[in-house]
């Protein structure tokens, strides 16, 4: 398994200076999340961004790290705003790996229950997922990226 970072809310902090959340150039939280992990899968950062911000650039790189690994079962910690346009971009190239895509409606920093269950269970269908597809986990559900959506009027995700 290998986990890929973008960025996103998930991994948003506070910058005392400018008085916004910004995205970091660091894994800072994926790093905290994992630190007691007997064996912690390999972490890599790939862009760090707000997911509006993210170019079909960006996701050729992240495609193109998960065309060039030998690993089968993927991690991406994704904004939510974006998740699915990502995750729609892979399931067409991929068609014999397990990705998952996993992000948090509040930063880890905030709240770091809700980004820590996003990831935790992530990993965990990552890792006992026998059906090769792209997947979107999120808010306790784990489906299939064309069955899940994000309802921004009520800042949330569901099941279609």
């Amino acid at each position: 398994m290998l986990v890929l970072n973008t960025g996103g809310t998930f991994n948003k902090r506070y910058n005392p200076i400018t008085g916004e959340l910004e995205v970091p150039m660091d894994n800072y939280a994926l790093e905290r999340m994992m630190g007691d992990f007997g064996e912690k899968p390999p972490l890599s950062g790939v862009v760090y961004k707000d997911s509006l911000e993210m170019t079909i650039e960006d996701r050729k790189m992240i495609a193109d790290i998960i065309f060039h690994s030998s690993e089968k079962e993927f991690v991406i910690v994704h904004g939510t705003d974006t998740m699915e346009i990502t995750a729609e971009f892979l399931s067409e190239i991929f068609e014999d790996r397990i990705i998952v895509l996993t992000g948090a409606m509040k930063p880890f920093a905030i709240d770091e229950v809700e980004a820590a269950l996003n990831f935790g269970m992530a990993l965990g269908f990552a890792r006992g997922c026998e059906k090769s597809g792209v997947y979107i986990c999120i808010n306790g559900y784990v489906e299939h990226w064309d069955k899940i959506r994000k309802n921004k009027q009520l800042g949330r995700f569901e099941v279609e």
